[in-house]
C-alpha cells in the first residue's frame, strides 16, 4: 500500500480538487490508500504537506464545519470520513447516502477499530447497498474481508448476489481483481451457477492457480454421478497449467479410461506424470516397463523428454545405464531431462558429466551444473578458468563461475579477478560482492 500517494490525494481533495479527479473510483486499493493517507503520520509530512494541512487552519476549520452540520462537498466528506477522529467518522455516516460515490468508505468503516463508528457505518451500508453495487465494490469488500471485523461487507453481498441474474453476475468472472475471480467461481461452483463444461473450460484458461484447482475439481464432481465426463476432459487434459492436467488425468480412472493416462506418462510435468502413474498402476500396468521400452533406444528422434527423468522417478539405481546413453542425445530437452534422472536416481558421475558444461543448450548446462556443483572440487580448475573467456556462450561462462565459487582454493581467487570486465552484468555484479565480503573476513 502507498502511503504517500494516499496522502497527496488527501492533500489535493484538502485544496479543492474534486473527487472523480483525485481518486480511481474503480480501484479498490485507491481507496484504501486514501483511507490511510488521511491519517498518515506527521513525520512523512515533508513531502506532501498533508499532515501540516490536516493540524492547521484547514483542519481545524474541517472539523468545526462537521460539528456544526454545515454542507460539506463530496471531497470534504471524503476527508472527513477518513479522519483519524472517530467522531468525526461517525457524524459524517448520514450523509453518504446523498453521495452514492462515497459506498467504498462506507465499506471501508463497516471494519473501523471504533465500534460506535463500525456499528452506524453497517447499518448505513445495508440500508444502501444493492446487488449492483455490491458487484462494482466487490473488489474492495473482499479486501476488507481480511481485516478484524471486517466479514460483515462480505456476508451482506453473500446475501445480495444469492439467486442474483446471471447477466449482473457475468462480469465477475473476468474481472482483472485476482480475489473477485476467485470469489466469484467459487460461488459459481457451490451453487452451480456454470455447468462442468464452463467449469472445465476456466479451470484450462484461468491464470489464477486457485481458480484452476476450484474450477477443475468442481468440474469432475459435477459430473462424478452421471459419468458424462465427455464434456470436462477434453479441456482438462489440453489444458497448459500442469494442475489442471493433473485434475484431468487423475479423473480418467473414475472415468473408466486409464489407457488414456498412458499418454501422460511423460508430459513436461512431474506432476502430471505422477498421477498418470498413480491411474496406470489402478489399471494394473507397470509404468516402469513403459518408460524402459522407451529409452531403451537413445537415437529414437521421438523420445518425449519426460520419459527419461519419469524412468528416474519410478525406476531404480540400475536404470541409469539407459540414461548415459541419452546424454548425446540429439534433442536437447532429451539430454537435460536424462541428466536430471541421473541426479535423482543418485547416480551422476561428476567425471562423465563435467564435459557437458560445453553443450550448446542452456537448458543441459544448468542441469549439469546442478549435478556436478556438490563435487565441483573434481572440475579442473585450468578447465574452469578457460570457460570464462569472453568467447564462450553466456550460459557457460555462468556455470563456470557458479561452479568455481564452491571452490576453496586458487582457481576461486583466478575467477573472481577473471571476471571483473565478464560481459554479463549478473556476474560482475556477484564477483563483487563476493569480492568484498572476502576482503571482510
Amino acid at each position: 500500500m502507498d502511503h504517500g500517494r494516499g496522502a497527496m490525494a488527501a492533500r489535493r481533495l484538502a485544496e479543492g480538487a474534486a473527487l472523480r479527479d483525485v481518486v480511481d473510483a474503480g480501484s479498490a486499493d485507491a481507496w484504501i490508500e486514501l483511507d490511510a493517507g488521511v491519517r498518515w503520520d506527521a513525520w512523512y509530512d515533508p513531502p506532501y504537506g498533508w499532515a501540516a494541512w490536516e493540524k492547521g487552519e484547514g483542519g481545524r476549520a474541517l472539523s468545526a464545519a462537521v460539528r456544526s452540520g454545515e454542507v460539506l462537498t463530496e471531497a470534504q466528506l471524503a476527508l472527513a470520513l477518513c479522519h483519524r477522529d472517530g467522531r468525526i467518522r461517525g457524524a459524517v455516516l448520514a450523509r453518504v447516502a446523498d453521495h452514492p460515490a462515497l459506498l467504498p468508505l462506507l465499506v471501508l468503516r463497516c471494519a473501523d477499530w471504533a465500534e460506535p463508528v463500525r456499528v452506524s457505518a453497517r447499518r448505513r451500508l445495508a440500508e444502501s447497498l444493492d446487488a449492483g453495487r455490491a458487484v462494482a465494490l466487490l473488489p474492495l469488500i473482499l479486501r476488507v474481508d481480511r481485516r478484524q471485523h471486517g466479514g460483515f461487507a462480505t456476508e451482506l453481498a453473500d446475501g445480495l448476489l444469492r439467486g442474483a441474474p446471471a447477466e449482473l453476475l457475468a462480469p465477475l468472472y473476468t474481472s482483472a481483481d485476482r480475489l473477485t475471480r476467485r470469489y466469484a467461481h467459487r460461488w459459481a461452483a457451490e451453487e452451480g451457477l456454470l455447468s462442468p463444461a464452463e467449469l472445465a473450460r476456466v479451470a484450462a484458461g484461468d491464470a489464477d492457480a486457485v481458480v484452476q484447482s476450484l474450477c477443475g475439481e468442481a468440474a469432475v464432481a459435477a459430473v462424478r454421478a452421471s459419468g458424462a465426463y465427455d464434456d470436462v476432459l477434453g479441456p482438462l487434459l489440453a489444458a497448459r497449467g500442469p494442475r489442471v492436467r493433473s485434475i484431468g488425468v487423475t479423473a480418467l480412472r473414475p472415468a473408466g479410461r486409464p489407457e488414456r493416462a498412458m499418454g501422460f506418462l511423460a508430459d513436461r510435468s512431474g506432476l502430471v506424470r505422477a498421477c498418470a502413474r498413480y491411474v496406470v498402476r489402478q489399471a494394473g500396468v507397470d509404468p516402469l516397463a513403459w518408460y524402459r521400452d522407451r529409452c531403451a533406444d537413445p537415437g529414437d528422434p521421438a523420445l518425449r523428454p519426460g520419459a527419461a527423468v519419469g524412468l528416474a522417478e519410478c525406476g531404480e539405481r540400475a536404470d541409469a545405464a539407459l540414461l548415459w546413453p541419452l546424454l548425446v542425445h540429439p534433442v536437447a530437452a532429451v539430454r537435460a531431462q536424462a541428466v536430471a534422472g541421473l541426479r535423482v536416481l543418485d547416480a551422476a558421475d561428476v567425471r562423465r558429466l563435467w564435459p557437458l558444461l560445453d553443450d550448446p543448450a542452456a537448458g543441459v548446462v544448468r542441469e549439469v551444473t546442478l549435478a556436478v556443483l556438490p563435487s565441483a572440487g573434481l572440475v579442473p580448475g585450468e578447465w574452469l578458468v578457460e570457460r570464462l573467456g569472453t568467447g564462450r556462450p553466456a550460459h557457460v561462462r555462468r556455470a563456470a563461475f557458479r561452479l568455481a565459487l564452491e571452490r576453496d582454493d586458487d582457481v576461486r581467487r583466478r575467477v573472481l579477478v577473471a571476471v571483473r570486465d565478464d560481459p554479463d552484468e549478473r556476474v560482475r555484479e556477484r564477483a563483487a560482492r563476493i569480492a568484498a565480503l572476502s576482503g571482510r573476513r
